[in-house]
């Protein structure tokens, strides 16, 4: 795997994940979404949050294109533990928050509100189809602020309120939702 864009560009990281509960978003989808993020978004003055943050792939990408503010959520120990590896080993330890924790659980007592949210949750994880739901009902987005959900053809979030695109790459799916500025309803 390897940081796509920015300070750390070319940057590659191997993580020790043959039995790990991860999936990496493939290098040429994270390009597509990257290309679309980079005209939209001023990356220093994003707090971002990535939920099911496995190898801190979107974390990294963030921080290497100026984000000061990124946290990191994810259950499994591994998983945070090299996460910690990176950004020591980077020396971002200063603009990346990681938490150990249950996805669900951690937006349920979060009162932080981000600028722009990544979920990239397992696939075949039942509830997969309720996060958006659960972002915007916690009120974790800023207005004006996107979620962006990775995941496969089975879902579609199409008419859920909030959505207003998605971008398709093989089997990898990127559904777009935007809570609106004040005024903008």
């Amino acid at each position: 795997m390897r940081i796509i864009g920015g300070k750390f560009k070319g940057h590659r990281f191997n993580p020790p994940a043959k039995n790990w509960p991860t999936r990496p978003t493939m290098d040429q989808a994270k390009e597509g979404l990257f290309n679309i993020l980079n005209n939209s978004l001023d990356f220093s003055e994003e707090k971002m949050l990535d939920l099911f943050g496995g190898t801190g792939n979107h974390c990294y990408e963030f921080i290497s294109r100026g984000c000061t503010d990124a946290t990191y959520v994810d259950k499994h120990p591994p998983a945070v533990k090299f996460v910690q590896g990176i950004a020591k080993k980077l020396d971002i330890e200063d603009k990346i928050t990681i938490v150990r924790s249950d996805v669900f659980q951690f937006m349920r007592r979060t009162t932080e509100k981000y600028d722009y949210i990544f979920a990239g949750p397992p696939y075949p994880l039942p509830i997969l189809d309720t996060i958006p739901d659960e972002v915007f009902k916690n009120d974790m987005l800023r207005p004006g602020g996107w979620l962006v959900m990775e995941h496969n053809p089975n879902h579609n979030f199409e008419n859920h309120p909030r959505w207003f695109q998605s971008r398709n790459y093989g089997t990898t799916i990127f559904a777009f939702f935007a809570l609106p500025k004040e005024g903008e309803e």
